[in-house]
């Protein structure tokens, strides 16, 4: 006589095993390697904080706690809402595999998150400072060959990190008599195509021709001896290229996005046109291009700068 199959009932309280299970549903739903990054990481945020002290339940109460927790570390109100994204997502997978109990679930997933007050100012270079780094650069060595073309592209085409370290040797190509960076898989798998500038096409065609690539990656790690090593880099090498070359220039506190910011705040100095430089940048949304750019607030020509009332000696 056959045993009869019993279902499994779902849980309360998931084990590190069942967390494990659930993040690799959550992390094989994302199509992007970016996506998949910053999901792998805000989810192991949360497990080894679930996990540092017995929890009665993954439930509704304990995801609440969670985001206070993030609230009292100072997290930015973007961030938490990641955060708390990414653990609705991992109480679904628990559901959908039968892991967690479906009103649990429901619970954890009527969390809301925080509420964004104001707009975060960016970091923008000045044309100034834009060029300054640029002529700072170290171009007597294959390092500094490479770090210079990282940083044209970066300043002069907005390319995001992933983008920039996954950019191949034959996506470069030339349309209506003009380089571009042809069918670029961007953020959450849009396509674009990106104009490449002359003086950065020459910039990655002098580390090129000098690294000897002529397909794949077009960027490679370098070891000790100033040889290409590897068929690609890292995003902690990209940190260091940007972090050095902000070092040389005299500028504090610059990020590989913030060339990004710095791409589309001077294509709109140069009267560049708001649709196209959306287009550029690859957003989906015209506000996020606003965002970027800084249109909702002048701050080198503020509207309190000349009120009337100022003392004659400007102090």
């Amino acid at each position: 006589m056959s045993k009869s199959r019993k279902k499994r009932a779902p849980k309360r309280v998931l084990a590190l095993p069942d967390l494990e299970q659930a993040k690799s549903a959550v992390l094989n739903t994302l199509t992007s390697v970016s996506g998949q990054r910053t999901y792998d990481h805000a989810i192991n945020d949360f497990v080894e904080w679930y996990c540092s002290e017995p929890r009665l339940a993954f439930n509704r109460t304990v995801v609440l706690r969670y985001r206070i927790h993030l609230e009292q570390k100072g997290y930015a109100p973007n961030t938490i809402n990641l955060r708390l994204a990414a653990v609705r997502r991992v109480a679904y997978e628990a559901c959908d595999s039968g892991l967690l109990s479906p009103e649990l679930g429901a619970g954890i997933r009527r969390v809301k998150g925080v509420r964004r007050l104001g707009v975060r100012v960016g970091n923008w270079l000045t044309p100034a400072q834009g060029k300054l780094l640029l002529e700072r650069s170290d171009t007597a060595t294959l390092r500094g060959k490479r770090n210079h073309a990282i940083l044209a592209l970066l300043i002069g085409c907005g390319l995001r990190r992933g983008e920039l370290l996954s950019l191949a040797m034959d996506s470069i190509q030339v349309r209506e008599e003009h380089w571009v960076i042809a069918d670029l898989k961007g953020k959450a798998g849009h396509i674009r195509t990106v104009p490449v500038p002359q003086w950065v096409k020459a910039a990655v065609d002098v580390w090129s021709a000098t690294a000897g690539i002529t397909e794949g990656t077009v960027f490679r790690s370098i070891n000790k001896s100033d040889k290409v090593w590897g068929d690609g880099m890292t995003p902690k090498v990209l940190w260091e290229v940007v972090k050095e070359a902000a070092n040389r220039a005299g500028i504090e506190k610059l990020a590989p996005h913030d060339l990004r910011r710095t791409c589309a705040r001077l294509c709109h100095l140069a009267s560049g046109e708001l649709d196209q430089i959306q287009f550029l940048l690859g957003h989906v949304s015209i506000q996020t291009t606003e965002r970027y750019l800084g249109c909702k607030q002048r701050l080198s020509r503020a509207v309190n700068d000349k009120l009337g009332i100022e003392p004659e000696c400007g102090l």
